[in-house]
């Protein structure tokens, strides 16, 4: 889990018939999910859950995942962001946020997801130029979009993501990454038309919108 915002962690209900899971998240994430939702009561109930807490500080081994421990470290990246808007008020302490940076220690091979940026720092940065590819948060094209089909919607940085159009683009573009793709993309962001400037410019960029079914290898 990169958050607790409902899009990131609803499709865990989805998963309480199959076996025991095992969840990665922070423990702000996790006690938000507890507290606000009963969410980490009613996985128990049903498949049961162990829970780990990613390492920050250094990379570490990766479990969980088919076939790659012992081969597979993460760590997860800090950024920016509080408690989701049905936890305002409770919790406000600890990591709300992050970012997962993957390595394979048999190839070198490194992977970044980034799905909810609200912010930059030189963690996020280093990370980004030293991945082989890069998963990156393409929500919004711009700040005002929600505002365009909805009267009084948040804008972009207050729902904590940077915008494509005047921050990331420029930022992946720069990147030596084989594989830079935006991914978590909002229903009204213009780059999912293939025939829209906003998707040209972002491929003129050298990036890809993510789409399903997509492979890469790194």
């Amino acid at each position: 889990m990169t958050n607790a915002d409902l899009d990131h962690v609803l499709g865990l209900l989805s998963l309480r018939e199959g076996g025991r899971l095992r969840i990665h998240a922070t423990k702000a994430v996790r006690d938000t999910l507890a507290e606000c939702l009963g969410l980490a009561g009613i996985m128990e109930a049903f498949c049961g859950v162990d829970w780990h807490e990613p390492p920050q500080a250094d990379f570490g081994p990766l479990s969980g995942i088919e076939g790659g421990e012992g081969s597979l470290v993460y760590r997860a990246i800090a950024l920016p962001g509080g408690p989701p808007v049905f936890a305002k008020g409770r919790h406000r302490d600890g990591t709300h946020s992050v970012a997962y940076y993957i390595m394979d220690r048999n190839t070198g091979g490194r992977l970044l997801v980034a799905p909810d940026v609200g912010g930059w720092n030189d963690d996020l940065a280093k990370a980004m130029l030293e991945s082989d590819a890069v998963l990156f948060d393409g929500t919004f094209w711009s700040g005002d979009e929600l505002m365009r089909v909805k009267a009084k919607a948040p804008t972009a940085a207050e729902m904590g993501h940077v915008t494509i159009r005047d921050d990331s683009l420029a930022r992946l573009g720069k990147l030596p990454a084989g594989h830079k793709i935006y991914i978590h993309i909002n229903n009204t962001n213009p780059v999912l038309s293939p025939g829209s400037p906003e998707r040209a410019a972002v491929a003129s960029a050298g990036v890809v919108v993510g789409y399903d079914g997509l492979e890469f290898e790194i």
